[in-house]
């Protein structure tokens, strides 16, 4: 969450190109660049690379510890994949400063960011005592899948088009809020307009979908707190997201606020996940237990030839070595 807020300062602020040189800081290694050059823009810039380092290296540690101690093969394929996406991050994040901040880099930079966000707070989850425990009694309801997930997708559809409007420059194609240039709807339109158009439609449909979500849940599993929890929680956080939101335009995008925006989005798109990955947990438990017959059906299959030899051996040996 330190480094989403992070890269958002480096946007808001507009510090992207504060340090022109990469991997290298004004020609210092990275590490040994002194703080006494940290001033203005290159704070924003060099704190968030340090910080992006750092997490890069517990990442290593991460995807290390899973592969050597985890015993469920997908979940060291999902720390593989984790650093794997940290590495791309970090190359994208290289790009943009060397290619001079394109909007289309910028973006995708932004959207890898939330996709490993995701990874990690899967992974904290997948290994968290509730989640290892018993899997008795889970949820299972198809419905409830089909409304978490298309919430989740739709969250994360919302920030990647928020994250277009932020590096296209579209911020503030629509100055006012909540009206768009005195109107319901903008009376003029260009290429920035229809992106800022688009994302405050999608916080619309987003906060439909959340609420769709938090009733059905109401309705039909308001006892089952591993769900209502995290769905009272994204209640809260799209309220305070559309506050930010508002705030953001109303302030004449102020660097904090729209920063704690995009943070805000972060945590409203992890959110959703754990609801998501909760009301799937049956049809993880029923993989795994899939994966569990298979790998003793194997085992048992492979032990038949072994038995088969040593009946011949008892067979054939000499009458006298037979006890």
């Amino acid at each position: 969450m330190l480094l989403v807020l992070a890269g958002s300062l480096v946007t808001s602020t507009g510090s992207g190109l504060s340090v022109p040189d990469w991997p290298t800081s004004y020609g210092w290694n990275m590490f040994s660049f002194p703080p006494s050059k940290w001033v203005g823009g290159i704070l924003y810039e060099h704190g968030h690379r340090l910080i992006a380092s750092t997490v890069g290296f517990l990442t290593i540690i991460l995807a290390a510890w899973l592969a050597l101690r985890e015993p469920r093969r997908w979940m060291k394929w999902l720390g593989a994949a984790a650093l794997g996406a940290v590495i791309a991050q970090g190359i994208l994040g290289g790009l943009t400063v060397l290619f001079f901040l394109p909007a289309a880099i910028s973006t995708a930079h932004a959207g890898l960011a939330e996709i490993f966000f995701c990874m990690t707070v899967a992974i904290a989850l997948f290994t968290s005592p509730g989640w290892v425990a018993s899997d008795a009694g889970a949820v299972d309801d198809a419905r409830l899948r089909r409304i978490a997930t298309a919430a989740t997708a739709l969250v994360y559809s919302q920030i990647i088009v928020g994250a277009a409007m932020r590096h296209t420059g579209a911020g503030l194609a629509i100055p006012d809020f909540p009206l768009m240039f005195g109107h319901v709807v903008p009376d003029h339109w260009s290429p920035a307009i229809a992106v800022h158009f688009a994302h405050r439609m999608g916080a619309l449909v987003v906060t439909c979908a959340i609420l769709m979500a938090f009733a059905y849940l109401r309705a039909h599993h308001r006892t089952r707190r591993e769900l209502m929890r995290p769905a009272t929680l994204l209640l809260a956080l799209v309220a305070v997201q559309v506050t930010l939101g508002a705030f953001t335009v109303l302030s004449q995008r102020n660097p904090w606020i729209n920063s704690f925006h995009v943070v805000g989005g972060a945590l409203v798109l992890t959110t959703s996940l754990v609801l998501t990955l909760r009301s799937w947990r049956v049809r993880f438990a029923s993989a795994q237990s899939s994966q569990r017959e298979q790998s003793t059906q194997t085992q048992s299959t492979q032990s038949i030839p072994v038995s088969a030899a040593s009946a011949v051996s008892a067979v054939s040996a000499p009458r006298g070595a037979r006890t």
